[in-house]
């Protein structure tokens, strides 16, 4: 026998070198699986962050471009305007304040060649009333030209002449779109940066929108050109409108890089709208304004679009991978790969265990047939011994279960109380002041509050602490348990009271109820369950009956089946009997009774057979 076990349990080499490479493989799929989650998990916080950046970005063009509409209205609203006027409604607007961004507004008035002198002397007396007699204006660049849009107020006010006059539609390409824009009713966004106010990484960008004469009808192009009167635009700093909007992404080492991708012209008048335009690198310096996008697999890099009235824009952010990555990231990976390989390691070597005491079982078997029949009486000398261990590992295990539960309600308990509060105290002071650490710690708390319940039913699993009050009240507290988790109607027939019980035996008689109210659940399909419980004399009657479809023929000898082996294990070993039977109409009874009272339990082993034992009736 020895030799058939060390044949079936012995490990060949083939054996090992597969557990290893199977343990090697699974161990580096949870590595790489474990890294690449992490890593899409950073990136997508990443992008995240990106888009509510960029959302800030478009809140503030919006601003910037109500200021402007709402500059257009007051123009259009009265039916002289002058410089005085102008001053006045700017300087209410508080733009070092409010709109931070914004260094210029100007007006610009259209001007048709006939009526050219004419405005020309009367903004000739503006501009000498605020700069003096020797103050001149004229148009720039000179020339005849059909029309005009000439800059005639400034805000803050010029400090010469020469700021004033300039026709904005003498250049072609700019002129070309403030006439479309005139017809079509709607904002102009500079596609170029302005080049007297830009320097390197230091654009600066023009918004204009058309003014029109109060009420008159603007529904067609021709009504629009008729009623047009001029423009008014801002010149405004990219890199003061997108000052602080880093800030709003708590990584650090973020890199933004602004683009404008629309059609327009170079400073020579070319087409350039092929090659995007770089309006602002967070990076760039006055000497190298635009450094090499940030690239690589050591790199995160979204791209995301903007519209700035009309024309598109896209803004690249980029980061290292490494900003996004905690210390823990860094060695969850490598513990996911070790704990991979060793728990393949222990599961193939469970499964060639199994595998090893199947063949063993198999041998032994066809080695022991002959002996069996010599070794009949040595078997029911073991199966009376079995009883004794089968008794005694139903105490230990109920111990242990009890022992488990008091250290479990002792210690874990107490250190899940002392963790909440701890938390609590954390998300009470952490109300307010930091939200994401806050709400972090409302979650953790949830998470503990979850914990706790686990952890209470875990212990009632174990052992319900309500048969410590006695059998009667554990009983009454299962079958409400049973009735609310299940839906079926339960009766509890107990006219005595508590009784006094030794442990051992009202555990017995508890688990024997759970084992029978679980069968119900998974076979009776009924609808009502009457349990009662007697005590008469000194023997104490547990029955449990339902209205189910009652026991089919063999079924309480079914293979694999434990539920009935195991009440009537339970009950002999406390010296008493056990019955199953069906009702001729439907429905199973399961009564056991035992002595618990007065005396000391009988020999639960005794010699023959056919005394205290199970029936099915």
């Amino acid at each position: 026998m020895s030799t058939v076990l060390k044949d079936a349990f012995s490990v060949t080499r083939l054996s090992f070198w597969t557990g290893a490479l199977l343990s090697s493989l699974i161990g580096s799929a949870l590595y790489i699986f474990t890294q690449r989650s992490i890593e899409s998990d950073a990136q997508e916080r990443f992008v995240n962050h990106a888009r509510y950046a960029q959302s800030v970005i478009g809140v503030r063009i919006k601003s910037y471009t109500d200021l402007l509409r709402g500059a257009g209205s007051m123009i259009q609203s009265v039916d002289t305007f002058d410089h005085r006027q102008f001053h006045d409604y700017v300087r209410g607007l508080e733009l070092p304040r409010n709109f931070p961004a914004v260094d210029f507004m100007n007006y610009a008035v259209y001007v048709p060649e006939s009526g050219r002198e004419a405005f020309l002397a009367g903004l000739d007396r503006e501009i000498r009333t605020m700069l003096g007699p020797t103050a001149s204006v004229r148009i720039a660049p000179p020339g005849i030209r059909p029309a005009y849009l000439v800059v005639a107020h400034i805000e803050p006010d010029a400090p010469a002449d020469t700021f004033y006059g300039v026709d904005l539609m003498a250049n072609r390409y700019f002129g070309n779109q403030l006439l479309q824009a005139r017809d079509d009713g709607k904002l102009h966004a500079a596609g170029t940066p302005i080049p007297v106010l830009s320097r390197p990484n230091e654009c600066y960008l023009g918004l204009r929108m058309p003014t029109y004469r109060r009420g008159m009808p603007l529904d067609t192009v021709e009504r629009r050109r008729a009623a047009y009167t001029g423009s008014i635009g801002i010149a405004f700093s990219l890199p003061k409108l997108l000052h602080g909007v880093l800030d709003e992404i708590p990584i650090p080492g973020v890199r933004m890089t602004l683009y404008d991708t629309g059609p327009r012209m170079d400073v020579h008048g070319r087409d350039s709208s092929g090659r995007p335009l770089t309006l602002f690198d967070s990076r760039g310096t006055p000497a190298h304004p635009t450094p090499p996008l940030d690239t690589g697999r050591a790199m995160y890099v979204v791209t995301l679009s903007l519209d700035f009235n009309g024309r598109p824009w896209k803004t690249t952010y980029s980061v290292p991978k490494a900003a996004l990555y905690t210390e823990f990231d860094d060695y969850y990976p490598k513990l996911m790969m070790l704990f991979g390989f060793i728990g393949a390691i222990l599961l193939y070597a469970l499964l060639q265990m199994l595998t090893s005491s199947r063949r063993a079982a198999l041998e032994l078997a066809q080695e022991m047939t002959s002996e069996l029949r010599e070794s009949q009486s040595k078997l029911q000398l073991s199966h009376q011994k079995l009883r004794r261990l089968a008794d005694h590992a139903y105490q230990i295990k109920e111990l242990e279960r009890k022992r488990i539960a008091r250290e479990i309600h002792d210690d874990l308990g107490q250190n899940l109380l002392a963790l909440r509060i701890e938390t609590e105290l954390l998300a009470t002071r952490t109300r307010g002041s930091h939200n994401i650490l806050h709400r972090r710690a409302r979650a953790t708390l949830l998470q503990i509050d979850t914990t706790i319940k686990s952890v209470r039913q875990i212990i009632n699993d174990l052992r319900p602490t309500v048969l410590d009050l006695g059998l009667s009240a554990a009983v009454e507290w299962q079958v409400n348990q049973f009735q609310r988790r299940t839906g079926i109607r339960c009766r509890i027939e107990d006219d005595h009271g508590e009784i006094a019980l030794p442990d051992h035996c009202a555990t017995a008689f508890f688990r024997i109820l759970q084992e029978s109210l679980t069968n119900i659940v998974r076979h009776a399909h009924a609808s009502e369950v009457v349990v009662a419980l007697r005590l008469e004399g000194n023997w104490l009657s547990l029955s449990v009956r339902d209205n189910g479809c009652g026991l089919p023929p063999g079924g309480r000898n079914k293979y694999g089946s434990f539920g009935l082996v195991g009440i009537e294990e339970r009950i002999v070993i406390l010296g008493g009997t056990c019955a199953v039977f069906s009702e001729p109409d439907g429905g199973t009874t399961v009564m056991v009774s035992a002595p618990v009272i007065g005396t000391p339990p009988p020999n639960p082993y005794p010699e023959d057979e056919m005394q205290p034992g199970s029936a099915v009736i």
